[in-house]
């Protein structure tokens, strides 16, 4: 395993683990995956059955554009990469796919033609960004259910589904757990907004606009605001002993 690839499974652990520690994670369930570098027919994937708080990099196995496994120990559930698959396939950009039920923007896909209102700062990086599938189809067992997820992803960064989750995705893990963190705080804003039976005021479309167009500014390189965040967020795990998830 050369460094590029050592570097892309501890930073999909980390991401793994602090979902865990936000309260984004699910039992055993949703994935977060990732494109090896340089070899973008493969992708690195939670082995089933592995708590999201247990997640190392050496953990994480490598699967095939159909989910199959192709190395690591540990099994490789042939549902958990379908709706992972068919985002992947979409489009080049989707490099690090996150799918979660985390509560606050559960909550909002719940609600009929529930929809992130531009009405916070958080919100607004998402103007324009974000598709909507309003109609809940099961589990998704089978590629014909996951392909209306992955063409809502061609050109989206983020999606909501109906009655079951969100999913985001980035150019890597950081940018993508950006999205993850901010879109679950703008959705937990909303919901209190919502509680207080008020009219909720909302940001104009023009000012929406410019601000996620300055967050985009901000959001490429090493020198990016969410590569930061990331890397502070990696610093709050060690501290607080989770420093196995580099092994």
């Amino acid at each position: 395993m050369d460094q590029i690839e050592l570097n892309a499974r501890q930073d999909l652990a980390a991401a793994y683990r602090l979902a865990d520690y936000f309260g984004f994670s699910e039992g055993i369930d949703n994935h977060l995956s990732l494109s090896l570098p340089n070899q973008e027919d493969k992708y690195l994937l939670i082995p089933y059955g592995l708590h999201w708080s247990e997640v190392t990099a050496s953990s994480l196995l490598v699967v095939d554009g159909e989910g199959k496994k192709i190395s690591g120990e540990g099994y490789a559930e042939p549902t958990a990469f379908l709706i992972h698959g068919a985002i992947h396939n979409a489009n080049k950009k989707n490099k690090c796919v996150m799918h979660t039920h985390m509560e606050s923007a559960l909550a909002i896909t719940m609600i009929e033609k529930g929809r992130l209102l531009m009405a916070d700062q958080n919100a607004c990086r998402f103007y324009n960004s974000i598709s909507y599938l309003d109609e809940y189809e099961g589990l998704v067992l089978d590629k014909h259910t996951a392909k209306p997820i992955g063409d809502s992803m061609k050109e989206s960064d983020v999606l909501f589904l109906s009655n079951h989750g969100v999913i985001v995705t980035g150019n890597n893990v950081y940018e993508a757990w950006e999205s993850l963190y901010y879109l679950e705080k703008a959705c937990r804003a909303q919901i209190l907004a919502m509680s207080l039976g008020k009219k909720i005021k909302s940001i104009n479309g023009q000012i929406a606009k410019k601000v996620s167009n300055q967050v985009k500014e901000e959001a490429s390189g090493e020198s990016a605001n969410s590569f930061r965040h990331f890397e502070a967020l990696k610093r709050l795990l060690i501290s607080n002993g989770h420093e196995d998830y580099l092994d």
